[in-house]
């Protein structure tokens, strides 16, 4: 009897132990370098752009601000008043978390009417030139409210179109992206920008002049 055996070839794939991912990119170049995403599917009203990361821990609006008063979807605000129409209309990105670090102590920037209280986290804000963190309040933003510990779940956070890890929106000149657990965004061309997560931030301002190889300062959490 003859038996014939048919061999078959397979090829495997192991795992390497001493493989080492890259570390994510600094924001602003991650912010210049990932594409560009469309931005029909994340219009939320008349030149606003609205997005949220793929966990809804953080949500943001690529909008206009005139004064202190910022266009948003998600948070009552005064932009459309006519008293505010002789302020200039200036491009923001204004980002919420529904669990945030808190500031740190050199990012306080007011004193709250005097209060000294009541200067919170979860709120980033970037205008061209500028990027802070945290804000007087009393209460929850809408983002606590919808996605925080004690959160409804429902709202128009809650039904934000999702920007995919890596994903990378622009509007006039701002930019955001999802990527490292969080959201970076910037101004690219000023080197002006931010990064947020849950678990900490980062304010990126050009650095004052220096010798070649310089970097940008930077404000952290600890």
């Amino acid at each position: 009897m003859l038996v014939l055996l048919a061999l078959t070839s397979c090829s495997f794939t192991a795992e390497d132990p001493t493989y080492v991912p890259p570390a994510p990119l600094p924001p602003l170049a991650q912010l210049e370098q990932a594409p560009l995403v469309d931005p029909a599917g994340y219009v939320a009203g008349e030149d606003v752009l609205l997005f949220a990361t793929e966990d809804r821990g953080i949500a943001c609006s690529l909008t206009s601000a005139r004064g202190n008063h910022i266009n948003l979807p998600y948070e009552t605000n005064t932009f459309g008043d006519a008293a505010n129409n002789k302020l200039d209309t200036v491009p923001v990105a204004h980002c919420e978390l529904a669990v945030y670090p808190p500031p740190a102590p050199a990012d306080v920037r007011d004193d709250c009417a005097g209060t000294g209280l009541g200067y919170l986290g979860g709120v980033a804000v970037l205008q061209p030139v500028q990027a802070t963190y945290g804000a007087c309040r009393s209460g929850v933003t809408a983002m606590e409210s919808e996605r925080g510990p004690k959160g409804t779940g429902q709202g128009p956070i809650s039904e934000a179109a999702v920007l995919p890890e890596g994903g990378n929106l622009e509007r006039n000149g701002l930019r955001c992206t999802a990527y490292n657990g969080g959201v970076a965004c910037g101004n690219v061309s000023a080197g002006v920008g931010f990064f947020i997560s849950p678990e900490r931030y980062e304010l990126l301002s050009p650095s004052v002049p220096a010798a070649p190889g310089g970097s940008a300062e930077t404000s952290k959490t600890p």
